[in-house]
């Protein structure tokens, strides 16, 4: 019985936190879809709205460093229902933002309430997870990031074009007080207990807690390192793919189609293209199995699969949607009925759609393995911390992706008309997966060396727990 109600708090717990990640991008997918419409009721161009979901993924990582110190020291139940509580207030004022500024403001504020999901999620889900399921679950943790953004990204045009853009912002924010109230259910785990080389040592809590040298040892561990710049140059591109809604309405309506019409098709064209990103537990899966062979497998295999992220995409980007029959002014249902006829029947949207579920099947094999490698080359009481120090590294380079998108589309905008204009700038900023693959070749020189020598401490502090 004892069991049984640790397995279902575990499960609970695992579930909680995976679905925290799914409402935490759905408040970055928000903004895409709606980004005309903001502009419009705030009388700002287009252009600078870039500038805002960039401030809140930038904030967003920013804060992650300080929660996920917190979390590596104190109790993490307690911080993430803090967080949370930010974040919520701040996006519910965010909907009842007046002005450009305002909006900045509230996101910032929005930002630093976000960055607890993921660097506490990380270090409770890290805690939990037996090591030979981490990628796998890690997979699914990423999965449903990729499923929220989605989420938000088709609710939001779907929700504005007959209740205008504040009531999206309203909903994600009621959604996060829920999580608030569940919280209170979650069970703190104990520290280091999924550890395997601590496997049947009795003990209450892991008594090691990071220090400020511990920081200096996260920076200065070359598996880390690596990590940090192969996160660094692709965030830069994965920054701009927000912008794929953009690009699809900008088509749609090259096509003559009205823009709300144009508005609710592209947020469709986004969710269904993304479905290649359901891969991510497989390669979670295969990552857990490679790795068990050798411990060079998980940078080697990830390394390979974003390459293709980079010609996948970029056809995707010129590739037209022509003879699309679509009806305008038509239900949110029955756009989204047309589409699935368009997949089948008209081969250059049937092109699209495979050149787009191929790319974010590649693309989806770095969020599990990536987290599974910060989670083996650092120790329990560093994971946190190290996580948050990436995702900060990440969240700039992502945060850079989306602005400069909107500055080298500005220039671009001044010799080219829509939808040629976004094709461009979009598929310039693909280069930079080039060096993040170079990257995940370096992390696999040393990520062996890095996992060893971590297993080999917790072997002898397991020896010194009572």
């Amino acid at each position: 019985m004892i069991k049984s109600k640790a397995k279902l708090s575990t499960i609970f717990t695992v579930f909680i936190f995976i679905a925290l990640a799914s409402l935490d991008y759905a408040v970055i997918g928000l903004f895409p879809p709606l980004f005309s419409s903001i502009a419009n009721s705030l009388n700002v161009h287009i252009s600078v709205m870039g500038s805002v979901s960039a401030v809140t993924i930038l904030f967003t990582a920013l804060s992650s460093i300080a929660w996920g110190y917190l979390a590596d020291k104190g109790n993490r139940k307690r911080l993430i229902i803090i967080g949370t509580l930010i974040w919520s207030l701040s996006l519910f004022l965010s909907s009842l933002s007046q002005s450009y500024f305002h909006l900045v403001v509230f996101q910032i504020f929005t930002g630093l309430g976000l960055g607890c999901n993921s660097s506490i999620g990380f270090s409770v889900l890290t805690d939990y997870v037996p090591k030979k399921y981490l990628g796998t679950i890690m997979s699914l943790w990423g999965l449903s990031q990729g499923f929220g953004c989605i989420a938000g990204s088709v609710m939001a045009p779907i929700v504005s074009s007959k209740l205008g853009w504040r009531i999206p912002f309203m909903i994600i924010s009621f959604l996060g007080v829920l999580f608030i109230f569940l919280y209170f259910f979650v069970k703190e785990p104990v520290k280091g207990a999924a550890e395997p080389e601590l496997r049947g040592v009795k003990f209450k809590s892991y008594n090691y807690n990071i220090s400020l040298l511990g920081i200096k040892n996260i920076l200065t561990k070359k598996s880390n390192f690596w990590l940090m710049i192969q996160g660094f140059f692709l965030n830069i591109t994965l920054g701009t793919l927000l912008w794929l809604p953009t690009l699809y309405t900008a088509k749609i309506k090259a096509q003559g189609y009205s823009e709300e019409t144009s508005l609710i098709a592209a947020s469709y064209f986004y969710a269904l293209f993304q479905l290649g990103g359901l891969s991510s537990t497989y390669f979670g899966y295969l990552g857990d199995k490679l790795q068990k062979k050798t411990l060079r497998a998980r940078a080697l295999l990830t390394g390979s699969l974003i390459f293709f992220i980079l010609p996948l995409y970029i056809l995707v980007f010129i590739t037209p949607l022509n003879n699309l029959s679509l009806p305008d002014g038509g239900s949110a249902f029955s756009i989204l009925v047309s589409l699935f006829g368009q997949i089948v029947f008209n081969p250059w949207v049937l092109c699209v759609f495979l050149f787009s579920v191929f790319a974010s099947a590649a693309q989806s094999a770095n969020i599990p393995n990536w987290l599974a490698l910060i989670t083996d080359v650092n120790l329990p009481e560093h994971r946190a911390t190290s996580f948050s120090i990436s995702n900060f590294i990440n969240g700039i380079a992502r945060s850079c992706g989306n602005a400069l998108m909107g500055i080298v589309l500005g220039i671009i905008s001044s010799f080219s008309n829509e939808p040629d204009n976004y094709v461009i700038t979009m598929i310039l900023f693909q280069l930079f997966v080039i060096p993040s693959v170079i990257a995940y070749y370096k992390v696999s020189k040393n990520s062996k060396r890095d996992i060893t020598k971590v297993r080999s401490i917790l072997r002898k502090r397991a020896k010194n727990i009572p």
